[in-house]
């Protein structure tokens, strides 16, 4: 089962290379010759794969890009503090739509393991959801660094040969630039690839850290209809006017504000109007309609 997953992640790589292999093919079929084929000779058989592979390569860059040019910045990284209470740290990673978090000590910088999910509901499980029982760095993994100059071929070779998925980048003086993963790297080649995660709602994007960024104009019922939520519609029809409702005011940009079971940040104000926020799913224990949130509480 472990291997599972990167098995099904290289047959998709290489059903996305047979994809374009078979849209190149038929593109010559139909008289859709690439430029430098243009006016040349019908190539031999023998030498068609080649042709292909180098086609493919180019396609590909693997060896151009590095781990920097797709990785996760550490502005959206999602990660824990390994100091903090265990209950706290599996709410975060229930809530989350990533499988693996890294977890910090003292600072980002200080990596010291990283969490799969379902290790953690195992262990909660063993321990009979008695959070006080859990030692989440016991089988947290270990961390595993790569340099940001990385290529995206080196780093592909390195998840196949290691089996692994997931990996820390840092700088040349070892600080976090990021993360990277195996699926990263394959959307580089195939494009792409979409999820029960994604979100598809104009002016609606989920961010790695769980949150959702939104533009003020979208209407609360087609985004209650894309996430599941319940926010009330019936004061206002928009995102940014139920926000305006419900603080009687039209905030500033980075005013935060919790209610419904959401927090929400405006991240653009234009003029009057509302642009675009940033919402998260809080506790229900600390929904308080419309009270706005301390700058160290951000």
């Amino acid at each position: 089962m472990k291997e599972a997953g990167w098995i099904v992640a290289l047959v998709l790589a290489v059903l996305g290379a047979a994809a374009l292999l078979l849209r190149h093919r038929l593109a010559e079929a139909m008289g859709y010759v690439r430029a430098d084929q243009a006016g040349g000779e019908e190539p031999q058989r023998g030498n068609g794969a080649r042709s292909d592979r180098q086609w493919l390569g180019e396609r590909f860059e693997l060896d151009e890009l590095e781990v920097s040019d797709v990785m996760v910045h550490r502005t959206n990284m999602r990660s824990l503090n390994a100091d903090n209470p265990p209950e706290a740290i599996v709410r975060e990673i229930l809530q989350s739509p990533n499988t693996r978090i890294p977890l910090w000590r003292g600072s980002l910088d200080n990596i010291v393991g990283v969490l799969h999910a379902k290790d953690v509901l195992r262990a909660l499980d063993e321990a009979g959801n008695d959070f006080t029982r859990v030692d989440l760095m016991k089988f947290a993994e270990k961390p595993w660094f790569v340099p940001d100059t990385t290529t995206l071929q080196e780093q592909l070779n390195a998840f196949l040969r290691r089996k692994a998925h997931f990996a820390i980048v840092v700088d040349e003086y070892g600080e976090v630039e990021g993360l990277v993963t195996l699926g990263d790297i394959i959307e580089e080649i195939v494009g792409e690839i979409a999820d029960e995660s994604d979100i598809d709602l104009a002016g609606v994007k989920k961010e790695a850290d769980g949150s959702v960024v939104v533009d003020g104009t979208v209407p609360i019922r087609d985004l209650n209809r894309a996430l599941d939520w319940d926010l009330p519609d019936e004061e206002a029809t928009t995102i940014a006017g139920l926000v305006i409702h419900e603080t009687q005011s039209i905030p500033d940009e980075k005013q935060a504000f919790t209610f419904h079971g959401k927090r929400f940040v405006v991240m653009k104000r234009d003029k009057n109007r509302i642009a675009r926020l940033r919402i998260r799913p809080v506790d229900e224990a600390q929904a308080v309609v419309a009270v706005p949130l301390s700058p160290a509480s951000r």
